[in-house]
């Protein structure tokens, strides 16, 4: 196989006419990977991502041709996926406000040009659904928001049209059913692609804790910041220590290592109903 590409978290080689996605263990924060890995993470992504792909494809179909024929030694946590045109966009749905949305709001009274009530403060539920999207910027730059017009100068309108409609009916697929097992998904983050055909396909992963906010519905508390089973709280800890988040990033203590896990085992075990491992 022939390594194409090396994300912050996913590897991506050739193999043929197929693209081998493989999920490591890393994990970033503010566009940073952390030299520290969490046992397990790759694969609670792959198989929570497969969970999903299937429960939407009713919505958008997906790329993944095989979890199967793969190389023995990434079983788990790698997939054979369809070579994609992707689109130079990051799709991202918001049900919830927090994290730069909440600080858009705080400076403009609007999220990427969309008007929000007054008194809105974190953690808020919004009226309903938003379309937020951003740049898919370089590794190492931040990515920036964009209004909906934006987007269409970029893709055309047709087709910025329907981003808009896929992100907002897999959010909303995706938090009813997240809803039932008393998760909110407060925001999420998709990738989608056109195939040879000029198909629109989901990508990379879906509805997992790396691309999305999933907070527990018992403990929501609009006003402060909330817990969660996503990565917010390596976040803050990596926050909390002074880093000046710029590479080299500091050690992740075991403590956090085993929280994180704990979390990611967690919101895969309430999602799919199985048990892990």
């Amino acid at each position: 196989m022939e390594l194409l590409h090396s994300g912050k978290v996913r590897d991506v080689y050739l193999d043929g006419q197929d693209l081998i996605l493989v999920a490591s263990d890393r994990i970033s924060v503010y566009d940073v990977v952390l030299p520290t890995p969490i046992p397990d993470k790759g694969k609670i992504l792959t198989g929570l991502s497969l969970w999903w792909f299937e429960r939407l494809s009713d919505v958008v179909p997906h790329h993944v041709i095989s979890a199967t024929d793969i190389p023995a030694d990434l079983a788990g946590r790698a997939l054979r996926c369809r070579r994609l045109e992707m689109i130079k966009v990051e799709c991202v749905a918001r049900g919830y406000l927090t994290g730069s949305g909440l600080a858009d709001y705080r400076a403009t009274g609007a999220v990427c040009g969309i008007p929000l009530p007054a008194g809105l403060v974190d953690g808020s539920r919004l009226p309903e659904p938003i379309f937020t999207p951003t740049t898919k910027a370089d590794p190492g730059i931040h990515d920036e928001a964009l209004t909906f017009d934006e987007v269409v100068a970029q893709v055309g309108r047709p087709m910025a049209e329907r981003l808009r409609d896929v992100t907002l009916e897999v959010y909303r697929r995706g938090s009813a059913i997240a809803a039932e097992r008393g998760i909110i998904i407060a925001d999420t983050k998709l990738e989608l692609g056109l195939d040879a055909q000029g198909n629109l396909l989901l990508a990379d992963e879906v509805l997992t804790p790396d691309s999305s906010r999933f907070w527990p519905a018992a403990g929501w508390q609009p006003g402060r910041s909330q817990t969660g089973f996503d990565k917010q709280h390596v976040r803050d800890w990596a926050a909390a220590t002074g880093w000046d988040k710029k590479p080299p990033a500091p050690e992740i203590p075991e403590r956090i290592v085993r929280m994180t896990r704990d979390r990611y085992v967690e919101a895969y075990e309430r999602l799919t109903g199985g048990r892990w491992g």
